[in-house]
């Protein structure tokens, strides 16, 4: 995790992080706990509206489990589950993939690869046989291989015309050193060329096993119809990921970094300790980071920082985490000669809520934004469902998390979040400026 996460990884962390402290309890949706005829467990929520079934899983183990020296490996692998499984080779695959009118992914972030497929219900049987095949038996024939090599190769070329990159890999070299979330994920020219069929498919009988498999289905099927799914997916996988442990990390913060680009404009990161999922004064710190820089447009870092002074577009803070780390990441871009005054600004923000904490109001105002957000929409869609009982479901959280998360939220006082900005806010942050020479200090 770098002060600067790539699209594809933002996007894999939003249900199983982001999410979790912004979707609230729907009454009209009910969870279930199921398990198959042979112990698999998911999660499952009937929905008969529309006759569509979205499942989603992951296998605990992502990028951080390629090997030395093959780095990208996993994420090369989440490209190949739909080009040839069985004996169906690529074409033949993906000719059966849209006869059954189903839509099929896998990506990988850090900490798991993910698979996801949304059918039609009356077409469930050949859409699953399909899913099963690419569960179990992928092929990883040399032509795709090659194909998919050269695809993620030209992405990784376009990146490396943006600044943006250079600061990522400093970043997450600096605030992490040779842990394997430094490691770049999608691999580079030179660990990419040494990936082999071979290496793909030890990884894939490392990763695939039932025993840190997290599943969730939505939509139109009854909970014996979804739990004997379970067995017809994931039942001959074996029992027991070979994992290889990775240790818990805190970053190194208290640095100053600059990444010099002539650009009209500074990007400024700045990271502070972040907080668990599991950690009781959690919600005190969602809600302090909602006051602090939040997606209320109410916050103080986006009222100081542009409604008053006009120096950015756009000014957050967000509380991101991982399986062995976390962070509280602050981030703006403004005009290049006003980098330092914005910076100082931001400092000053933050310096204020550590040493006094939040108003009556504004914590009252939070509460009210985090429980009754927008962003909860996303709980209306199978797909956003799925995601996030599997979210909460790889952070370890309760079935009944979602329905008793109001009542925590509502439970937290001034002195709370008080005493944790003192305890995230109080430290000394890393910063990264990317753009012209400037001051960081």
């Amino acid at each position: 995790m770098s002060f600067l996460p790539s699209l594809r990884r933002l996007a894999l962390m939003a249900a199983p992080a982001l999410l979790l402290a912004t979707l609230p309890a729907r009454a009209e949706v009910e969870f279930q706990q199921i398990t198959s005829p042979h112990g698999i467990h998911a999660w499952l929520v009937e929905d008969y509206a529309v006759p569509i079934i979205t499942i989603r899983f992951a296998f605990e183990g992502g990028t951080t489990q390629d090997p030395d020296g093959k780095e990208g490996l996993a994420n090369l692998m989440t490209y190949l589950f739909d080009e040839g499984a069985g004996g169906l080779d690529s074409d033949a695959f993906q000719i059966a993939l849209d006869a059954a009118g189903a839509e099929m992914s896998f990506a990988a972030d850090l900490d798991a690869v993910y698979g996801s497929m949304r059918m039609l219900a009356d077409e469930r049987d050949a859409a699953l046989d399909l899913l099963k095949l690419a569960i179990e038996a992928p092929r990883f024939n040399q032509n795709p291989v090659d194909r998919m090599r050269a695809q993620v190769l030209s992405g990784i070329a376009i990146s490396a015309q943006n600044p943006a990159t250079a600061a990522q890999k400093l970043s997450t070299e600096t605030l992490y050193g040779t842990h394997p979330y430094a490691r770049p994920g999608e691999g580079t020219a030179g660990t990419l060329a040494t990936i082999t069929t071979d290496d793909l498919r030890a990884l894939h009988q490392a990763l695939f096993a039932r025993d840190n498999l997290h599943v969730a289905i939505v939509g139109a099927i009854d909970a014996e119809t979804a739990a004997a799914t379970l067995d017809h997916l994931f039942g001959s996988l074996p029992e027991q990921a070979r994992l290889t442990p990775v240790p818990d990390i805190s970053p190194v913060l208290g640095q100053d970094l600059q990444v010099e680009y002539p650009l009209p404009q500074t990007s400024i990161y700045m990271a502070y300790p972040g907080i668990t999922h599991t950690d009781p004064h959690y919600f005190a710190a969602v809600l302090m980071n909602e006051i602090l820089g939040g997606g209320s447009v109410l916050s103080r870092l986006t009222d100081e920082v542009r409604e008053k002074r006009g120096l950015t577009y756009g000014v957050s803070s967000s509380l991101l985490n991982l399986q062995h780390a976390n962070s509280l990441v602050v981030s703006t871009a403004t005009r290049a000669d006003r980098a330092t005054e914005t910076l100082g600004v931001i400092k000053d923000v933050i310096a204020r809520l550590a040493t006094e904490g939040p108003t009556e109001a504004e914590l009252a105002s939070a509460k009210k934004y985090i429980i009754g957000s927008t962003a909860m929409q996303e709980l209306s869609s199978s797909q956003a469902i799925a995601g996030t009982l599997v979210g909460l479901q790889l952070w370890d959280l309760g079935i009944d998390y979602l329905p008793g998360r109001s009542a925590l939220i509502n439970a937290v006082t001034v002195d709370d979040v008080r005493a944790v900005a003192i305890r995230l806010l109080g430290a000394k942050p890393s910063v990264l400026l990317l753009g012209p020479q400037a001051d960081a200090q």
